[in-house]
């Protein structure tokens, strides 16, 4: 089983001022193979999701965030995210973008990226539940390839 930490990012929604549905539309989808070891929602201050991502680090084999990857001055995944990642992984990012630019012309807008911290894969979602789910089926089948390799196995650990 891989051991995630889902991390919603609203200010709205640390407030209790909106219900969250990302996160557990992320839970329920991984719930064939992860474990939810973490589930935090914080506002969109850069300080507070870096030290909450760098919290996580080695602790989880993987970080989903939900929100905050969009153009809004308040939206700042990514600016944290980058700033706390050892090695990026940009075809994660690259992929979702791709495969969302078939439904949304709007897709081409999100900023989210992806790397690893100390074993553990760091991956930006977008904030709406349509989207996480949309985006985490385009690369739910490589995660666990992807968290086998950053863990340093030699061997062919695809499913």
């Amino acid at each position: 089983m891989i051991t995630i930490a889902v991390l919603t990012l609203s200010d709205k929604g640390s407030k209790g001022e909106r219900q969250d549905s990302s996160g557990p539309a992320i839970a329920e989808m991984l719930a064939e193979i992860a474990e939810v070891k973490y589930y935090d929602i914080l506002p969109d201050e850069k300080e507070l999701i870096k030290e909450r991502l760098i919290f996580y680090s080695g602790k989880v084999d993987l970080v989903l965030t939900t929100g905050g990857t969009g153009l809004s001055p308040r939206d700042v995944t990514p600016e944290a995210t980058m700033e706390i990642i050892e090695r990026e992984i940009p075809g994660i990012a690259e992929a979702m973008r791709a495969e969302g630019l078939k439904k949304t012309k709007n897709a081409m807008l999100s900023r989210a990226v992806a790397g690893v911290r100390k074993q553990t894969l760091i991956i930006n979602l977008p904030g709406s539940p349509k989207a996480v789910r949309e985006n985490l089926a385009v690369i739910i089948d490589v995660l666990p390839h992807a968290i086998c390799k950053i863990k340093g196995d030699t061997q062919d650990c695809a499913r």
